[in-house]
């Protein structure tokens, strides 16, 4: 199956919300993320992009990447949600990288960079990632017990000016919290029901 996301293009007038992650499998957890954004920040589209090897989750059993994207595509409808491989097509390991070059190839488009609570809090571990901050805005969601720690993690104390609320995320710089309904599933728990594990 063809990459619904084009290698190259100009992307005119759409404000596309960025959703990046293992999908070690993709869930329902992911779809709300990618509704709620779209609801919230008014998004034509939600790529899913499906890293090629997550650098924080080393030694971690993890799915091949066509797995991992086959999950991706079976909760995007193809349209509004894309499931796409294009940090793998591009040699892309780093966030950074990925977000340089989405802007090199769609320099009309407006990103907006998603991701949960969780994240925010463990933001400061991922390489360049004020530079992230800098180049595209953050849209934060909620996770399910994860609210304290973020909003009291190091990347939130930083970033404090630059805090917004979501309808002011329009600029090229800023984050935003979404205030939207918790979904607690994860892939996490999921890998551990297909296993008999506990979770």
């Amino acid at each position: 199956m063809s990459d619904p996301v084009p290698r190259f293009g100009d992307r005119r007038g759409l404000r596309i919300g960025l959703l990046g992650g293992s999908f070690n499998p993709a869930h329902a957890g992911h779809l709300h993320v990618a509704r709620a954004a779209m609801r919230q920040l008014g998004l034509d589209q939600v790529w899913l992009l499906v890293s090629p090897g997550n650098p924080l989750k080393a030694g971690m059993a993890m799915g091949s990447l066509e797995d991992r994207l086959g999950s991706a595509r079976g909760i995007a409808d193809g349209r509004r949600i894309l499931a796409t491989s294009v940090e793998a097509a591009w040699g892309t390991r780093f966030t950074a990288d990925t977000v340089r070059e989405l802007r090199r190839r769609f320099p009309r488009a407006q990103f907006v960079w998603l991701m949960g609570a969780d994240n925010l809090a463990q933001l400061p571990r991922w390489d360049r990632w004020r530079e992230i901050v800098r180049a595209v805005p953050v849209a934060v969601l909620p996770r399910p017990g994860e609210k304290r720690a973020a909003l009291a993690g190091r990347a939130a104390r930083v970033l404090r000016h630059l805090r917004v609320r979501p309808g002011r995320l329009t600029g090229p710089v800023g984050w935003a919290w979404l205030p939207v309904r918790e979904n607690p599933l994860s892939a996490t728990a999921l890998r551990a029901l297909s296993s008999g594990e506990p979770s």
